[in-house]
């Protein structure tokens, strides 16, 4: 199943490419797989994984993935898709409620998005210095939220912003 969630990222993600290093964008949620692999997991995960931005940037609902890859996957995409909207109010409000939405998600969830904050975070540092000073901050908040996630994960994320900080 794992191999189906891949193809059907891929496709979803078509010609999309990352924001910061130009690369083809399904390289980011493949590198949140590798990051979950190094955990404990489950299969549903590694799905997750590979599927958590295909909703919040594609044309894809929850609902096509539901069916596909069945409700666990879809409940874990959930917690990690970004639910703000711009009427929320500015960034920072935007990105707050977020980062609560992923928090009331299960551990599962909460991990596979810490393996997604050290993906983004490495890339964002090398990428666009300008934006790390605002990124860095929701992440320590994000972060912070994310009590549950796997504990191995959770370390190596906050040791990556301190050593950037």
């Amino acid at each position: 199943m794992l191999e189906k969630a891949i193809k059907f990222a891929t496709e979803a993600h078509g010609d999309q490419k990352r924001k910061y290093s130009g690369v083809p964008y399904i390289q980011h949620p493949l590198a949140v797989v590798e990051l979950v692999k190094q955990v404990k997991h489950t299969p549903e995960m590694l799905m997750a994984a590979v599927l958590h931005d295909v909703v919040e940037d594609t044309d894809i609902s929850l609902k096509t993935i539901e069916c596909f890859f069945g409700p666990k996957v879809a409940e874990l995409v959930y917690y990690l898709t970004d639910i703000s909207v711009p009427e929320d109010g500015n960034r920072k409000v935007r990105k707050e409620k977020d980062a609560f939405h992923y928090a009331s998600g299960p551990a599962d969830a909460q991990t596979i998005k810490v393996a997604d904050l050290i993906d983004n975070t490495a890339d964002i540092y090398k990428h666009d210095p300008r934006f790390w000073e605002v990124y860095k901050q929701e992440k320590m908040f994000s972060l912070n939220l994310l009590i549950d996630a796997d504990p191995i994960l959770w370390n190596r994320a906050n040791t990556q912003i301190k050593e950037l900080w």
